[in-house]
């Protein structure tokens, strides 16, 4: 397993230190054994630029997954090589105060989001949004990590 989180800011986000443990531990609780995958922290305009190159849309958003992964048929040797997901800190900071809860809780819950993404999971319907979003809870639940 091999998961980095990359700081593109010209800021140390104290948060960050414990996020790559987080992960490793979602995904050997979860079974995701031989996975590799980035978590990338970037500000408000770095997002905004990606998500109008690679989306169309014209505007920041709080986490964009690039799955690389398109053929899900795998065995448990066989390394997964998942993508990246980007992370806007500025809607980690935004977003925490909007509803109410800890820049870490947010900050987890959307790698997480974003990682759930990398294996495949959507929310463009609400019974797959029903789906996801149960298995983010759970995942940031079982860790403690609550509104």
């Amino acid at each position: 397993m091999n998961i980095e989180v990359i700081n593109l800011l010209d800021e140390k986000v104290d948060e960050l230190d414990n996020l790559k443990e987080f992960l490793y531990k979602v995904c050997e609780d979860e079974k995701l054994l031989n996975v590799v995958f980035n978590v990338i922290i970037v500000n408000d305009e770095k997002i905004h630029e990606i998500n109008k190159k690679y989306r169309g849309i014209d505007r920041p958003t709080d986490v964009i997954s690039f799955a690389l992964e398109d053929d899900k048929t795998y065995n448990r040797t066989d390394i997964r090589i998942l993508g990246d997901i980007y992370i806007s800190i500025d809607k980690v900071r935004s977003q925490s105060i909007l509803y109410g809860h800890s820049f870490k809780r947010e900050l987890y819950f959307l790698s997480i989001h974003g990682l759930l993404h990398l294996l495949g999971y959507d929310h463009m319907n609400k019974e797959d949004e029903k789906v996801m979003f149960a298995k983010q809870e759970e995942v940031l639940s079982r860790y403690g990590i609550e509104r």
